[in-house]
């Protein structure tokens, strides 16, 4: 097992900010430059490390993120990473949540944001590879089957590899707006690859979760969630694919973030398979 020098906080210091399924995000209560985000205690510690290295790497070659800072732990068990804090912003799912009748705005300048992302070059050697990520994570389940596993494999493989820049985790809860720019967060699964991988994502956040998940998570009702869904998609693709199309297209790259899903709850996402099973009949 690796060991890993964190530095011991007292989050007594702090104030709550935030909370997602992985965890929790927390303010400095003197210092408003200062922020930290605390993982649950069921998650992998190595993982959190390699975000604070990946971050570090997406802050140097100039893409929109919040400065990272020294690794973490409350002492009770759970880890984390400081970060340089970024005051009087919003993610693009809270601003959602508040002025839905501004959906179409904020979808379109979230695409474009992810358009700009995904035509960033970056050194592969520097970040991993989205593919390599996935097989993976493939290799590890023990909850899929032999044809499900190679159903996405054969999909892993064939897709076209690109030295493109890949969030990993491309929602709206983590794109923030601040003073008229936005910023990446979340980066833990920031990789190269093709946009497929993200896009994917962006679909199961936006149209494949239940109601009362978007709701707590994205302070937006399903309906909301759906309508912003065709905006991104209109203009990501620039008018050249239907909403349908993009469904159709990237429906088995959404199904490929339970994956990611059932490596961090370490358990079984009985949703998953049972889209699974009834969209592809095995």
């Amino acid at each position: 097992m690796i060991h890993y020098d964190a530095e011991l906080i007292d989050l007594n210091d702090y104030e709550r900010s935030g909370e997602g399924a992985n965890g929790e995000s927390y303010n400095h209560r003197s210092n408003p430059d200062l922020m930290v985000k605390i993982y649950n205690e069921t998650m992998d510690i190595d993982l959190i490390y390699f975000e604070l290295e990946v971050a570090k790497k997406v802050f140097e070659a100039g893409i929109p993120s919040p400065e990272p800072g020294t690794f973490i732990t409350d002492g009770n068990g759970r880890y984390g990473i400081k970060f340089k804090r970024l005051t009087n912003k919003i993610s693009y799912a809270r601003a959602v949540g508040n002025h839905p009748e501004e959906v179409e705005k904020y979808a379109r300048m979230f695409a474009q944001m992810c358009r700009e992302l995904h035509s960033t070059h970056l050194k592969t050697e520097d970040f991993p590879s989205v593919k390599d990520q996935y097989l993976k994570m493939l290799a590890e389940n023990t909850y899929w089957s032999d044809k499900q596993k190679d159903f996405f494999k054969n999909l892993i493989l064939t897709t076209p590899d690109t030295d493109t820049a890949i969030h990993g985790d491309l929602q709206y809860g983590n794109l923030l707006l601040m003073d008229g720019k936005s910023y990446f967060i979340d980066l833990g699964e920031f990789a190269t690859g093709h946009p497929y991988f993200d896009l994917g994502m962006t679909y199961v956040c936006c149209i494949l979760n239940e109601e009362s998940f978007i709701q707590e998570f994205f302070h937006m009702s399903a309906a909301t969630a759906s309508r912003f869904w065709d905006f991104f998609v209109n203009e990501y693709f620039e008018g050249k694919l239907s909403t349908e199309q993009a469904n159709e297209l990237l429906y088995p790259y959404a199904m490929l973030k339970a994956l990611l899903i059932e490596r961090n709850m370490k358990g079984r996402f009985d949703q998953f398979h049972e889209r699974f099973l009834a969209h592809y009949g095995f």
